[in-house]
């Protein structure tokens, strides 16, 4: 809402808080006489709202979702974007049966604290003033120029009581809206569905024609301009301290820090927030592992202006995952579903006007498809590969291993793979250590150090190490190839999982209290490996460490690496390290 229609055009005189209330009485007034009149008729309801369908595009509208006004009215522009991040929202895929009527407040429904909205700007009197729900006439208006586009019958449109240069309602095009009587209705002549999206800096506006897929897409407008903050008085600006609203706007913040969204633990991205936040920075976490002294989540929660938790959805993920089995597809369509509660927890202690975020990948595709990361700029912290690059590079290995069970056995719903590929793809920068990764990324990756644990230096011997489970993505498949036919033992560091009797025919060392006891070397040539911290702990006792390319430590001292499935490569490292290593009866 940016407008109210009917307030006092005397520019002149300062608002007084009796003008306030006599218009709050009429609004008041107003809204209960419509109420009663909807008692007797067929109110506008809420439109159903679809999964978005692959149907073209027959109206456009982009808008700027910044203007470049002064630095103090920065708190009314964030809180305008917070408010139509909301309703685009609750608008986004609503689809309009042929003779249907959109009314805007019948699916926004009222921008009330209680439902997140927060001060936005709102014209009124001539004055850009602080108001709850401010801003989203840049929606309506929109929304009245996209239903012009597609020849929707108008039923209801208010203009602006001002016209201020600049603007929509400077060549009629404007549709202003007041809760709830003041309204924006059009019927559609065809079935159309609306998308409502925010991108880094616009507001994205499209119906599409569901009914005649094969018409053609619209030609897209010109960005609309907004309007030139300094043709308007704001509260923020004005100088008017005498004015009743003057401290409800000084109150406003100047600045809000950026949002660090984390999950699990990684100390190179804990060492990376550590030097990159400021004071003013808010952190959300499932536990403040620090600060109680027990839990996993070791963030270092020191000097942030604020620390939220979602310990309910914490604890409801702990006790879930301690009774899921240690692997398979069921584990990890429960832990999928965890991410996406703990996302939408941490979600909603989220600041509002925090134009920044860094984000833990694996909440990333849930606050991207609920839509809270338009009109804001983020970072992610990668965490594992992409679903997309994951899924295709296990597709690889079960392609070269058709008999295993556990290469395919489980896939990311199509909706979450999607989302979170539109999001890496908006992303200023992929922060990671892991050098696969960060090559997907390409320029934008933010590429750290990983972190050695401490640890004293151990004798070698003669036993190859495998640190890992005996999974067809763990690279159990090479290694069994590569070491056949070598005088050569085996330690395994899990069970063995692909298929009983996986190992016949190759030396098994017994297990030991001290996995890297007697080690020619450490051997993990995975497909997919995310977290290597066995192979670090290995570098940092001065063991060394054969690893496929996907195991993320190209640039590691002490890492001798091969590319991913060559096992004469595999091999003939092996046997370069094995008769390296100092005998065990030396």
């Amino acid at each position: 809402m940016t407008d109210a229609p009917d307030a006092s055009s005397n520019r002149e005189t300062l608002p007084t808080r009796k003008q306030a209330l006599i218009f709050s009485t009429k609004a008041r007034v107003l809204r209960w006489r419509l109420s009663l009149a909807n008692l007797g008729r067929n109110a506008p309801a809420a439109l159903r709202r679809l999964p978005i369908q692959d149907a073209p595009s027959i109206a456009e509208s982009r808008t700027p979702l910044y203007s470049q006004g002064a630095a103090e009215e920065w708190a009314l522009q964030a809180g305008k974007v917070h408010n139509l991040r909301l309703a685009a929202r609750a608008l986004h895929g609503r689809v309009l049966a042929p003779g249907e009527v959109f009314s805007f407040w019948a699916n926004v429904g009222r921008a009330s604290r209680r439902r997140g909205f927060v001060e936005g700007r709102e014209l009124r009197e001539g004055c850009i003033i602080p108001s709850v729900g401010g801003g989203l006439c840049q929606l309506s208006n929109a929304l009245y120029e996209v239903a012009l586009q597609s020849g929707a019958e108008i039923l209801e449109r208010h203009a602006h009581s001002r016209r201020v240069p600049g603007s929509s309602a400077a060549i009629d095009r404007d549709a202003t809206v007041f809760w709830n009587y003041v309204d924006l209705r059009f019927r559609a002549v065809n079935e159309l569905q609306l998308t409502v999206e925010l991108t880094e800096s616009e507001l994205f506006i499209r119906l599409h024609s569901v009914a005649n897929r094969s018409a053609h897409s619209a030609t897209q407008l010109a960005p609309e301009s907004s309007t030139d903050p300094s043709l308007v008085e704001s509260c923020e600006t004005c100088g008017a301290t005498a004015c009743f609203r003057h401290p409800t706007a000084a109150a406003l913040p100047q600045r809000t820090g950026t949002a660090w969204i984390v999950d699990a633990f990684q100390p190179e991205h804990d060492a990376w927030m550590a030097t990159n936040r400021t004071s003013i920075d808010s952190l959300l976490l499932p536990l403040d592992s620090s600060r109680w002294g027990c839990g996993p989540y070791r963030w270092t929660s020191r000097g942030f202006v604020a620390v939220h938790q979602a310990v309910f959805a914490m604890l409801r993920r702990s006790w879930i995952s301690r009774r899921l089995s240690a692997e398979g597809a069921a584990r990890q369509r429960a832990l999928l579903e965890m991410d996406e509660q703990v996302a939408r927890a941490l979600a909603k202690r989220l600041p509002p006007l925090a134009t920044h975020l860094v984000i833990s990948q694996n909440l990333l595709p849930f606050l991207w498809r609920d839509g809270l990361l338009g009109g804001r700029t983020f970072d992610v912290l990668m965490t594992r590969l992409p679903f997309a690059e994951l899924e295709a590079q296990l597709d690889r290995a079960a392609q070269v291993h058709p008999q295993s069970s556990t290469l395919a056995d489980f896939r990311a719903p199509d909706a979450i793979v999607h989302a979170e590929q539109a999001a890496l793809a908006r992303a200023q920068r992929w922060i990671t250590p892991h050098t696969a990764i960060a090559a997907l990324a390409g320029a934008r990756a933010c590429l750290l150090k990983w972190q050695h644990p401490s640890g004293r230096k151990v004798a070698r011997g003669r036993t190859i190490v495998f640190p890992a489970s005996t999974l067809g993505r763990k690279g159990a498949y090479e290694l069994r190839a590569a070491i056949r036919g070598l005088d050569l033992a085996i330690r395994l560091g899990g069970p063995v999982i692909e298929s009983a009797g996986f190992w016949r025919g190759v030396t098994l060392a017994p297990q030991t209290t001290d996995w890297l006891a007697d080690a020619a070397a450490i051997v993990l040539p995975a497909w997919v490996e995310h977290q290597p911290r066995r192979l670090l702990q290995a570098v940092a006792a001065g063991v060394p460490v054969i690893a496929s390319d996907m195991c993320g430590l190209a640039t590691e001292p002490g890492v001798t690496n091969v590319p991913v499935g060559d096992v004469p490569a595999l091999r003939a490292a092996v046997i370069a390290l094995s008769h390296e290593s100092v005998p065990a009866s030396t």
